[in-house]
């Protein structure tokens, strides 16, 4: 057993194998240096990403540029979800060789789960987008799946704020213009307790209240720090299509 999981003994048992690591950790350092050629980047908050032991990071989603900065810039390598349409051709081979994970939006997903448990079980970080699709980034629509995650786990998660990867008016897939500053704000994480199995709908939905709260917190705290704002709706007619699953202001549909 990893010793990054300093004593953790209760983490459930997983059949997954480890997702590939050297591309994840090989190529950050050159991945920064080929993104500062275009961004200016700033990071806040790396203090709050605990320096070993499972993490969940959790972040909002306004551009495409979003899951590359968490994963490159994050103090620790991250196993970041990624939806299973990114995973074909050239491009799929590159994030399953950097240690990404494909995901099914619109089915259950076993696999997924099985394989984020093995990178917490071994004492690894796991990024996620609640948010599911890109779009305002203000956490309107919230997903279940990093709570499920902390209740499986009991591994902190840690907010993850990004400003500046999609500029006002920009679409979905578009990135910024050359030399636009983008910076990413680690909160303080939000402890969790791993629930023992069965875990119920009603528990994974009151964890994931609370953690859309926490979140949204973090965001405004963000914004007081920084001084920036999100880039608002993506324009009409451009929608990232994702399930309308999940919790909202309204709570769970």
């Amino acid at each position: 057993m990893s010793s990054g999981l300093q004593g953790r003994t209760d983490l459930p048992p997983s059949a997954a194998k480890h997702p590939y690591r050297y591309l994840l950790h090989g190529l950050r350092p050159v991945a920064r240096w080929v993104i500062r050629r275009r961004y200016r980047v700033t990071v806040h908050g790396a203090e709050h990403v605990p320096a070993s032991g499972p993490v969940i990071l959790a972040s909002n989603h306004v551009g495409v540029l979003d899951g590359p900065l968490m994963a490159i810039y994050a103090p620790r390598p991250v196993h970041a979800l990624t939806k299973e349409e990114m995973f074909e051709g050239a491009l799929g081979r590159f994030l399953l060789h950097s240690g990404q994970v494909p995901l099914d939006r619109f089915h259950s997903d076993p696999a997924a789960v099985r394989t984020c448990v093995r990178v917490l079980r071994d004492g690894g970080v796991v990024g996620i987008f609640p948010e599911g699709a890109r779009g305002p980034g203000e956490f309107e629509r919230f997903h279940l799946g990093a709570a499920y995650l902390g209740l499986v786990s009991g591994a902190p998660i840690v907010p993850v704020i990004q400003f500046g990867t999609r500029e006002p008016g920009g679409h979905s897939g578009s990135l910024p213009d050359r030399g636009h500053h983008i910076e990413l704000v680690f909160g303080p994480p939000l402890a969790t307790t791993a629930a023992p199995w069965p875990r119920t709908k009603e528990q994974v939905e009151g964890a994931s209240v609370l953690l859309r709260e926490h979140l949204l917190a973090q965001l405004a705290a963000a914004r007081a720090l920084t001084g920036r704002e999100l880039p608002g709706p993506l324009p009409p007619g451009d929608h990232d299509i994702d399930p309308a699953t999940g919790i909202t202001e309204q709570g769970a549909p």
